[in-house]
């Protein structure tokens, strides 16, 4: 049982752009390849910062709206020199948010959510660029056949982690969402098999409804009821 890797659902072909890029060639550059940011490289592809339509557009909200009345009133000097720049190194975002190849999907979705960000610039351990990965690309783990999802919780957690025998639980997966019947040994295993089914990528849902355990067989006194 695994977590797909940054590596296998980043996009590898990357344009990227220098520090001394001109605001211009950058919004070209973004039209022409339909995306909303790009990593700002220096001479040694090591990633320094990102600019994004975003940093873009303050140039534009800071436009003054008549005579020397700023449009954006209020903004601090940081802002303002973003605002007033005509190169990628004075527009980007600094330092960039960036993962590892290695990281799995829920360690990605996890930084993209604490930083508030859309994507991730991906990283080699010489912090030099070798892909992006989006919102978009973690959402893809959602596209896997449920024939892969239904092989997985049954070898990898039934079998693999929890040693239960396959014929004991049935699982049936469709779009996404698991069920599971038949019976396990005790109540206490439900959760178990539950947390663990809930953490195979592609999957939405896990009921247990249909699944029974042997404790409800068992008296108090210890006997069969």
């Amino acid at each position: 049982m695994r977590h797909r890797k940054v590596e296998e659902l980043m996009t590898r072909e990357v344009v990227s752009v220098g520090g001394d890029t001109p605001f211009k060639e950058i919004v070209r550059t973004l039209a022409g390849r339909s995306v909303t940011a790009v990593p700002v490289v220096d001479g040694s592809n090591r990633v320094i910062g990102v600019v994004s339509e975003g940093d873009l557009l303050r140039k534009t909200a800071d436009q003054t709206a008549g005579g020397d009345v700023a449009a954006v009133p209020g903004l601090e000097a940081w802002e303002r020199a973003k605002a007033e720049g005509t190169r990628a190194e004075e527009l980007m975002s600094a330092p960039a948010v960036c993962a590892r190849p290695d990281w799995t999907v829920v360690e990605a979705a996890r930084l993209m959510e604490v930083q508030g960000v859309k994507r991730l610039v991906v990283v080699d351990d010489q912090d030099r660029l070798v892909g992006v990965v989006s919102r978009r690309d973690l959402l893809a783990i959602y596209l896997r056949d449920d024939d892969d999802v239904r092989r997985e919780i049954t070898e990898d957690v039934l079998v693999g982690a929890l040693a239960l025998d396959p014929a004991a639980v049935d699982v049936v997966v469709k779009e996404g969402r698991v069920t599971l019947s038949g019976e396990v040994s005790s109540r206490a295993m439900l959760p178990v098999i539950e947390r663990l089914c809930a953490t195979v990528d592609g999957v939405v849902s896990v009921s247990l409804t249909g699944l029974g355990h042997k404790d409800d067989h068992v008296s108090p006194g210890g006997g069969r009821s």
